[in-house]
Order: structure tokens, then sequence, then C-alpha cells
């Protein structure tokens, strides 16, 4: 609901950055909470489309294009004029597992090394734009590796599985 409040402007409209309001392609680009907005050093966006059926990487395919190129390129722009940080100093990535089930992107400040910025976890968007113009079913054909702590619910599944 927090992140239907934010696309619908009832809660956090002060804190947006940039917004399309395009309702295929557009997003809503907003500071993250984890982010105190004093210094650049450990910067922290989050881009949330504005398609609600997309809820993970898993969810994308090539249909999907444009709003994902939409994102990476009017991120980027929004951020160097608001901060004054290059695209090249950027890490934009989505994570899989994501924390909540809207497809959001972050942008982070290439040397803040961001909780779930590692490997395992984050797959960069230019990478995911990358997979799925080559193969518009990549993310429902692969398989994705990502960590999962000992307290998490899915572990407990894999664990009664005998998966672990």
């Amino acid at each position: 609901q927090w992140v239907y409040n934010i696309l619908e402007k009832k809660a956090e409209a002060d804190r947006i950055v940039h917004e399309n309001p395009d309702p295929s392609t557009g997003f809503v680009l907003v500071p993250d909470l984890k982010w105190n907005q004093n210094q650049l050093d450990d910067l922290y966006l989050i881009a949330l489309v504005h398609p609600r059926d997309i809820k993970s990487l898993r969810d994308l395919t090539a249909e999907h294009l444009p709003l994902l190129r939409n994102v990476l390129q009017e991120g980027k722009e929004a951020i160097v004029k608001r901060y004054g940080v290059p695209g090249s100093q950027l890490r934009i990535y989505l994570h899989y597992q994501p924390s909540y089930q809207h497809l959001h992107v972050h942008f982070t400040a290439l040397g803040y090394d961001a909780p779930g910025s590692s490997v395992e976890r984050a797959h960069l968007l230019a990478d995911v734009i990358d997979n799925l113009a080559m193969d518009s079913m990549y993310y429902q054909k692969r398989a994705l590796t990502f960590p999962l702590r000992a307290d998490e619910p899915l572990f407990k599944k894999f664990q009664e599985a005998g998966k672990v």
C-alpha cells in the first residue's frame, strides 16, 4: 500500500524527484528512506513503476523494454539535474528476490555499498534490458540464484523439502 500511496500522491508527494505519469512507461523517482539526503556519497533513490501488474524481475518480457529504457534514461537525467551526479557514477539495479512485490529500480552512488547491491541479489538494469532484447522470455527461463536469511519463511520451506 505504501507504494500505491506514493504513486497516487497520497503520501510523500513532496519527496518526488521526478515523475513520468504515463500509465505504461512511467514511474516515480523518490529518495529511499535509508538515505538522509545530506551527502551524495550514499545517494539512494527508488524508481516505482506505474504499471501495477509487474511484481518482479520474473514478470519482465520484451514488452516492458520501453518502460525499462525510460526508467534508465529519465532516472539518470533527473539525478544529474537534481544532484549533479552523472549516470556513470550510479549503480542502477533491481533486486531478485525483491523486498516488496511491485517492480522498482534502485539508483545508488557507485561508491556506496548499499544493502543488497551485491551480485547475488542485484541485477543491473542495463543488463536486464540487454537480456530481454535478446530473448523476450529470458527471466521466465533462466535460473536465478539469490541469498536467503535463515529466519525467512522461504528458507524454512527449502529446509523442509530437503533442498538445503
